[in-house]
């Protein structure tokens, strides 16, 4: 343990990896939004989307590929984020957890700002999930992984249903005729009633209906919440493991971890494949009162589980691939889109909802198909790089990074690298 510590780069070199990985998440993000409408119909856009042969292929890669995935380590790595703030101030004899609790109010303010262009923001949740956190803290590692594992397989979900409401035989219960629920999973609820027409009936309705949906799906009718409270769970405990410290020393158990994780999706998927078929909202409906069968519960947690090792096999595969010197000049590219990574996703949901709101363009691009978009989404993300690249270099700070920071310690930071000389 020694020779490592000896060989330990310096916190700077290791953040490099980090932000790179986050510029990377966020690259799934935009792309999976962008497909998504960032939460926006009107009346003007067409129901004949992804009609074309391109359409369905780009249709069916986002959502094998990337839809659940890259948020998935964008939330990790808020987890780990937190750990290494907590671990730099202890190291200074700094008790860190109030300074972080008051850090979650400015997270959630910006979130709400964030909210009123594109509902599906999800920093204010990342707020309150910064402040459990900050409770979970103490907790000996097992323990976290316990809870861990209480969360992804929906043990939350359980109660909300009710344990007299499953079914242990399997049946599979059959929707009531006329009953239709509607699919959130695939594509989010939009802003369609009329009031969305400019931006403050619509920045209200985010707010209130559609935040409100979005906290049900989350929570109620999916465990997608819960999931994602256990990947910043998991980004605390790889931090207390010092895996990024290390990681350019371990490249071959760093194979290895892509290789498990590979596997690992590839059995669970397999073992979902070989359960009887479930309507994809019959959670939902167990919920509004009627009976569930247990094999839709291990479905879901089973989903959730898998989404979790995809995460964790393009998380590695990225980390190996930026370990091979030719590779990382490339993907070092994506380090200053990464460390302005909260500029950089509020910008893509402002974007977002200046393109497909019904104030904004959302006549024009709601028509456009999926393949369409998903190039647009690429040339967005392209934008964002370069100018993040010429951003650094100036500034010590994205925009945004740096009022958050200034609110946390409550004093103006530098900003221009020319004051840090």
């Amino acid at each position: 343990m020694k020779r490592e510590n000896k060989i330990a780069p310096a916190p700077s070199q290791r953040m490099t990896v980090i932000d790179a990985l986050r510029g990377f998440a966020l690259l799934g993000v935009i792309l999976m939004h962008m497909l998504d409408h960032f939460g926006y119909t009107t009346a003007h856009m067409s129901d004949s989307a992804f009609s074309t042969r391109w359409d369905g292929i780009v249709q069916w890669f986002t959502n094998t590929m990337i839809r659940g995935k890259f948020i998935s380590i964008f939330s990790f790595l808020f987890g780990l984020s937190f750990y290494i703030q907590m671990d730099r101030a202890s190291k200074k004899g700094i008790d860190f957890r109030r300074r972080f609790l008051w850090r979650m109010v400015l997270l959630f303010l910006i979130g709400l700002i964030g909210t009123c262009f594109a509902y599906v923001d999800i920093l204010t949740l990342y707020a309150v999930f910064g402040v459990v956190l900050v409770f979970l803290f103490p907790l000996k590692n097992w323990v976290l992984m316990l809870l861990v594992c209480l969360l992804l397989i929906g043990v939350p979900n359980w109660f909300i249903i009710g344990f007299d409401n499953i079914r242990f035989d399997n049946v599979v219960i059959e929707q009531p005729a006329g009953v239709v629920l509607p699919d959130i999973v695939e594509r989010p609820v939009g802003n369609s009633s009329p009031e969305s027409s400019t931006f403050f009936q619509s920045a209200k309705e985010n707010l209130t209906s559609k935040t409100l949906e979005k906290l049900k799906f989350q929570f109620i009718y999916s465990n997608t919440g819960y999931m994602i409270l256990a990947l910043f769970i998991m980004g605390f405990i790889v931090g207390r493991l010092r895996f990024f410290e290390y990681v350019h020393i371990r490249k071959k158990k760093n194979v290895w971890l892509f290789f498990l994780f590979l596997l690992g999706s590839f059995v669970i998927l397999m073992t979902i494949k070989l359960m009887p078929d479930v309507p994809s909202n019959l959670l939902r409906s167990g919920v509004e009162g009627g009976e569930i069968p247990l094999n839709a519960l291990l479905i879901s947690a089973l989903s959730a589980i898998s989404t979790v090792t995809l995460s964790g096999t393009l998380a590695m595969g990225f980390i190996t691939l930026y370990q091979v010197a030719t590779m990382r000049r490339y993907l070092n590219l994506l380090t200053p889109y990464g460390r302005m990574g909260l500029t950089n996703y509020e910008m893509q949901n402002i974007t977002g909802a200046i393109l497909f709101s019904a104030w904004g363009f959302g006549s024009v691009f709601g028509n456009m198909g999926a393949a369409v978009l998903f190039v647009l989404g690429l040339a967005i993300y392209t934008l964002q790089v370069i100018i993040s690249r010429h951003w650094v270099k100036r500034f010590l700070y994205g925009p945004l990074e740096w009022l958050w920071r200034s609110g946390t310690y409550l004093k103006w930071q530098l900003f221009k690298r020319e004051q840090q000389r």
